[in-house]
């Protein structure tokens, strides 16, 4: 499974791996950059990654972080979002209803939503997988100058990041973000840092999915027992305004009838 490992000691927060990924996901480079400035965390329908600033003098690179057990696929009722094989969690928008619980799920708030689009989708980063699919890897990585973003195999990439922060003791803390947290993620980060500011919880966090797929798994029986339920009552309150618009009409019919002193109907005796 193929992973990318950021660096946050070499990043400089020049964004060419932001201006990277805009070219080739094909977004409106306008809009990215008016993004970058409204949005909290830089991320937006246009904008699938950000570099945000995480501590003084620190950046880091921020995106989907194609977990290892994805809320977001788990949480996807129509099977729109998959966790492939190779490492990439990735979007069917053929398959998306559009309920956005994707976006709920997600513990980092990663997904967006193409909310001034007539037809919208929900946007995030796929780790470039057609360029994966070609023997390329991502655009981000390729345009990063400082090489603060290596692209490999998980299990390699995390065997250089514990050398790394045991060779240089000191220079990084002693923890591998993504190695555990939620299960494992496939983006991994070394840091000088506590990258708690980018929404990372503690390292030993089980996945969520673990408490989501029973609930998700129970939705369909809940929904239909919901849906049984709301047609009993209708049932019922239809059943009682028609006994008691029978009832009615009884009521009066023989009131218009009418009957006079010897039992006979008033129409009887008139005629």
């Amino acid at each position: 499974m193929r992973a990318i490992l950021v660096d946050v000691t070499r990043c400089t927060g020049c964004e060419r791996c932001v201006d990277a990924c805009v070219e080739k996901n094909g977004t409106d480079p306008v809009k990215a950059q008016i993004d970058r400035l409204v949005s909290a965390d830089g991320l937006s329908e246009n904008r699938l990654l950000s570099v945000p600033q995480v501590a003084a003098g620190r950046f880091s690179r921020l995106s989907c972080m194609h977990c290892l057990e994805p809320s977001c696929v788990s949480a996807c009722l129509v099977g729109g979002i998959t966790k492939t094989p190779e490492g990439p969690v990735v979007y069917d928008p053929e398959k998306c209803i559009g309920c956005r619980y994707c976006m709920l799920a997600c513990p980092f708030h990663v997904p967006r939503y193409e909310w001034g689009e007539t037809t919208p989708f929900m946007r995030k980063c796929d780790m470039c997988a057609d360029r994966q699919a070609e023997g390329r890897e991502p655009a981000c990585v390729e345009a990063c100058p400082n090489e603060a973003l290596r692209f490999g195999e998980r299990d390699d990439l995390l065997r250089e990041a514990h050398e790394l922060i045991d060779r240089h003791r000191g220079a990084y803390l002693p923890r591998v973000w993504g190695e555990h947290e939620l299960g494992g993620t496939s983006v991994l980060y070394i840091s000088d840092v506590d990258l708690g500011a980018m929404g990372w919880p503690g390292p030993r966090t089980a996945p969520i999915p673990s408490l989501t797929e029973p609930l998700i798994a129970k939705t369909p029986f809940v929904g239909l027992s919901v849906a049984a339920g709301l047609l009993g009552i209708n049932w019922v309150i239809r059943r009682r305004m028609r006994l008691a618009m029978e009832s009615a009409a009884g009521t009066g019919f023989g009131e218009s009838m009418g009957t006079d002193d010897d039992g006979r109907s008033s129409t009887e005796g008139n005629s």
